[in-house]
């Protein structure tokens, strides 16, 4: 097949056109910008465009396919001239269930835990020798491609995210994947410039649980109220399996499972990244993969990129990064990481970047979110609310929709030098955001602090 992307830069595109690259397709793509890690990996694999910018020269009707990324506007030239010459165009997801449409799909759903839960199956998967295609969202370690499309594997993985498929696709992504096994780990309002009310945002959990192959599976988290509800909705029409957090004792430097009368001494640690483990196992069984097998194989599992990734760590400081950045994520994460240091002072630090986060609408659904800190601070960028086009936001604003004794700031310098006067003798680090604090090097700054000790 000889398959043009249009934005193959994009951190979804760039791994799908690797992936199909790899399996003998002759690829090529455009793009206005491409940055890394994406531009080296093009590179890498011999795809990537000569010149940046749009170029509808490039689309002629030897062309079999068309796959559009997000990043792409609706009057972009090389659609345009796609559509005239009537070759077919598919969104990212639409042409990810072209290649898995013979195979059974597993589609992991749900506003947080996604990534992590894939990486689960995707351990599990490769330490016990089960072939398995997969699409995860975000870079994993010992990877070098996200997407993996062999026509032999029983089994497609794929992580489910509810936004937009495409410029001229405003149906959410999940919806396309036609699952044999639907997933949801937890229903949390997010996208609200996509899905303006809570009950909208919900709506689209249930259409998926409704694009469920109709003798499929549907796994879910019986401890969120939300999906709890769509559990018990379609439980005559589909098999559901439901799960839920385990029973766990917190060690030093672990935490102990407990399963059928068994133990398993575990890396992970927090309530919810226990309950995701659950949810995992449901999953890896529905690939014939044994239970106790599952959770055998997970004890040398440390968990996903950016996930309660530990950064630095001495006799008694530890750093750890983590991509929460909603009102749910924040809370489970600063409670996971105080229940696994009791005794020390967690510092917590967030930074709002994501459009819902900086919207005023939103912003009090963080109510509480981080009182599980012993001292929290909050960070913005008012330019990133101004590029957003959003209403400028105060910092008694912020302050307020979160309560307690948040700290709020907004300027990264100030967000450093906060960080350099505190005490870091038995205490714990945690820093929180979709982004980088704008530009803050957080190994970097993990070296810095332990060497103050």
């Amino acid at each position: 097949m000889k398959l043009h992307f249009i934005a193959i830069g994009g951190s979804a595109m760039h791994n799908l056109a690797i992936a199909l690259n790899r399996i003998g397709n002759k690829v090529t793509g455009s793009d206005d910008q491409i940055f890394e890690p994406s531009k080296s990996r093009l590179v890498k694999e011999g795809i990537l465009p000569e010149v940046e910018g749009w170029f509808p020269e490039k689309i002629s009707s030897e062309i079999d396919a068309v796959i559009l990324g997000m990043h792409a506007r609706e009057d972009n030239p090389e659609l345009l001239k796609a559509i005239e010459l009537k070759i077919p165009v598919y969104s990212y997801p639409e042409y990810i269930y072209e290649q898995t449409k013979h195979q059974k799909r597993i589609v992991i759903g749900g506003s947080h835990g996604k990534t992590t839960i894939t990486s689960m199956v995707l351990h599990a998967a490769k330490t016990l020798n089960v072939s398995i295609n997969y699409m995860v969202g975000a870079q994993l370690e010992g990877y070098d491609c996200m997407v993996k499309l062999d026509k032999n594997a029983a089994f497609a993985v794929l992580e489910g995210d509810e936004y937009l498929s495409s410029p001229i696709d405003r149906r959410p992504k999940f919806h396309l994947y036609q699952p044999d096994v639907g997933f949801i780990s937890g229903i949390a309002w997010d996208h609200i410039n996509v899905f303006p009310t809570f009950e909208n945002y919900v709506e689209q959990f249930d259409i998926f649980c409704s694009k469920i192959n109709p003798k499929g599976q549907l796994i879910y988290n019986t401890e969120d109220p939300e999906v709890n509800k769509l559990g018990q909705k379609w439980k005559d029409k589909l098999e559901t399996i439901p799960y839920a957090t385990p029973k766990y004792d917190v060690l030093e430097n672990s935490t102990l499972v407990h399963f059928e009368g068994k133990e398993y001494e575990m890396q992970l640690f927090g309530a919810h990244n226990l309950q995701n483990l659950m949810g995992a196992m449901e999953i890896c069984k529905t690939m014939n993969i044994d239970a106790h097998d599952f959770l055998n194989a997970m004890k040398t599992f440390t968990g996903a990129g950016k996930r309660l990734q530990k950064v630095v760590e001495n006799t008694d400081f530890v750093m750890y990064k983590d991509f929460a950045h909603s009102p749910s994520k924040l809370k489970a994460t600063t409670s996971a990481v105080k229940e696994q240091y009791p005794c020390r002072k967690l510092f917590a630090y967030m930074e709002l970047h994501t459009f819902s986060s900086l919207n005023k609408a939103f912003l009090p659904l963080y109510d509480n979110a981080m009182n599980k800190a012993d001292s929290a601070v909050v960070y913005f960028n008012p330019s990133v609310v101004e590029h957003k086009k959003l209403p400028a936001l105060t910092k008694e604003e912020v302050q307020h929709a979160f309560g307690g004794n948040v700290v709020v700031m907004d300027d990264a310098k100030e967000v450093l030098n906060h960080i350099h006067h505190q005490k870091w003798h038995n205490t714990a680090l945690l820093m929180m955001s979709s982004g980088n604090f704008d530009g803050i090097d957080f190994e970097k700054l993990g070296e810095e602090l332990v060497n103050t000790l």
